[in-house]
């Protein structure tokens, strides 16, 4: 079944075509849960606190491959709307090249600084150890974990969403039965979560190589011959920088949160920090699922200079994301103790500092859905500059800033109600930029 990019989209087809992308995103978010329950429960407090120290720094560089596909995506989604299907599969094949190519030269020197790295964010005695065992494997599997990456802002573009959806469960079950092989039945620890992570990334970096460029393919890209071209290159990479300004400013921001809790609250103050980030990472992911195919579909309509379409979809997506905050706020405060008991249940105080971080922190989420669609929606129409502008401002400028100063103010708590000021201020200036560009785009 295809998901064609032209004609309207009303609540009902937004709604339909959506499913696909935020069940891969949501699967995808699912699989790296269970990594961490299987460390958590399995493993030890340090080594759950070591994955969450050194995983942000891995995502710095990994986060290239979410840049250059969801930069890629909508820039090739819009020639494919002037017409031009030919350099539409050119520039396709490009930039997964470029991909890979850029995760080669990554890899080694990676490798090499794990363990200055993983000092330099703070770890110290075994968690030092257990940081640099995690981070060298995930090191090795790079490529393939940025091409997944890439790969999953493009199967809207080619007009095959449920296959993004059928390969994150593949790959989430090849996850979580290699955690259970590895980590429970051979002993291997950290190390067994890292290669179960990075066999799964193979599965989902490569299969979808082999399926563009086959005889199989029955979507709207397809790999074929092309050179390396300097603009389109810039230009995907600068319209995409918006998606990795926000992941490395969301890296950043996890690793200055893991400083300022392991110096007021130790290693507990670290996991229930983790289980806070999985636990709103699975309800972000339904956002991240909705933007990867509303993007698409955006820079088609600009590409066809359909405004009238582009105002419908910004009207349309508003009132559906705030909708689904609120859902999402609500199910995630009913559900906060549980989530807590399921990942430390086995330490009644760290128990109860997670409840509290997750019933403070998710409280943000009525607003998160628009922040991150405001970013997106930008991107959508190749302004990567005003997109990495609210992903900046948001996390790095915003929550960075209230991370240090609402416990100075409040105590330990306020480092919990960082993202809830973050995402109140930055909601001002969304919607601020959308009413300043809505003459220039015509929406």
């Amino acid at each position: 079944m295809r998901f064609a990019l032209d004609g309207h989209y009303g609540y009902g087809r937004l709604i339909q075509s959506s499913i696909p992308g935020i069940a891969m995103m949501l699967v995808g978010s699912i699989y790296s849960v269970v990594d961490g329950l299987f460390v958590s429960n399995f493993v030890g407090t340090t080594a759950f606190a070591a994955l969450n120290v050194i995983w942000p720094a891995i995502m710095l560089i990994g986060a290239l491959g979410l840049m250059i596909g969801t930069g890629g995506s909508a820039l090739v989604a819009k020639t494919m709307g002037e017409g031009d299907r030919d350099r539409a599969h050119r520039m396709f094949t490009m930039l997964v090249q470029f991909t890979f190519v850029l995760a080669a030269l990554f890899m080694v020197p990676l490798y090499l600084l794990m363990e200055p790295l993983a000092r330099l964010l703070g770890a110290e005695g075994e968690m030092v150890h257990q940081c640099v065992i995690y981070g060298r494997i995930c090191t090795l599997g790079l490529p393939a974990f940025m091409l997944q990456m890439a790969f999953q802002s493009f199967y809207m573009t080619a007009e095959k969403p449920q296959l993004g959806t059928i390969m994150s469960i593949v790959c989430a079950v090849t996850n979580m039965s290699l955690d259970a092989l590895f980590i429970v039945v051979f002993k291997w620890g950290l190390a067994g979560a890292a290669a179960a992570s990075m066999l799964a990334c193979c599965v989902g970096g490569f299969y979808p190589l082999w399926y563009f460029s086959s005889r199989r393919n029955q979507s709207s890209l397809k790999m074929v011959y092309a050179r390396f071209e300097r603009h389109p290159l810039l230009q995907a990479c600068s319209n995409g920088l918006s998606e990795y300004v926000g992941n490395i400013s969301f890296n950043i921001l996890a690793i200055c949160y893991n400083l300022q809790l392991l110096r007021m609250m130790g290693e507990n103050g670290v996991a229930a920090y983790s289980v806070l980030l999985y636990y709103s990472y699975v309800f972000a992911a339904i956002f991240f699922g909705y933007n990867i195919t509303v993007t698409p579909v955006v820079g088609f309509n600009y590409g066809a200079d359909d405004k009238v379409e582009l105002k419908s979809l910004l009207r349309h997506s508003m009132i559906l994301l705030l909708t689904l905050g609120g859902l999402i706020t609500l199910v995630s405060e009913l559900s906060a103790g549980p989530a807590a008991r399921l990942f430390v249940g086995y330490d009644p105080e760290l128990t109860a500092l997670t409840m509290r971080a997750i019933r403070i922190s998710m409280a943000s989420f009525v607003l998160v859905g628009v922040n991150l669609f405001t970013s997106a929606w930008f991107t959508g129409l190749g302004n990567g500059k005003v997109s990495a502008a609210v992903a900046f401002v948001r996390n790095l400028i915003l929550e960075l800033g209230f991370v240090f100063l609402l416990p100075v103010l409040f105590g330990p708590d306020g480092i919990w109600f960082a993202v809830d000021a973050a995402e109140v201020c930055c909601l001002l200036i969304s919607l601020s930029l959308i009413l300043i560009y809505r003459k220039r785009y015509g929406y």
